[in-house]
């Protein structure tokens, strides 16, 4: 398996680094996908609400889940716009909210082509 998978916009996903967290176990891999599949739209939607109603607590607290989600399955890039939205909802930093959300949106939907299929090869 690549150290590493890229796709046309750059973004890395390391499954490398993935695979050794979770002992190469590719049942696993696929469950860990799936639950981030399923689990994924909900946090976003609540970051979302968050940010539309400028509850900055809730941005950091919406953040803080997603960062941790994406920490966990090597999407270094993802989980540092979350730290970042985090970041700012700490420091009650409203002015590029909606900027760094829509990059947030941006690195994952790159990624979720590669997601779905390592979500199918696992399922194999």
């Amino acid at each position: 398996m690549q150290k590493s998978v890229q796709n046309t916009a750059g973004v890395t996903f390391n499954f490398a680094e993935l695979l050794k967290r979770i002992d190469y176990d590719s049942e696993l891999l696929g469950e860990l996908l799936t639950i981030f599949k399923r689990d994924y739209p909900r946090r976003l939607h609540s970051l979302r609400e968050a940010i539309t109603g400028a509850e900055m607590k809730q941005v950091e607290a919406a953040s803080h889940s997603l960062k941790g989600m994406f920490s966990n399955l090597a999407m270094d890039r993802a989980a540092a716009v979350a730290a970042h939205l985090e970041q700012m909802g700490h420091n009650r930093a409203r002015a590029g909210l909606e900027d760094a959300l829509a990059l947030l949106e941006q690195e994952v939907a790159d990624v979720l082509p590669v997601l779905d299929a390592y979500v199918e090869g696992a399922r194999r």
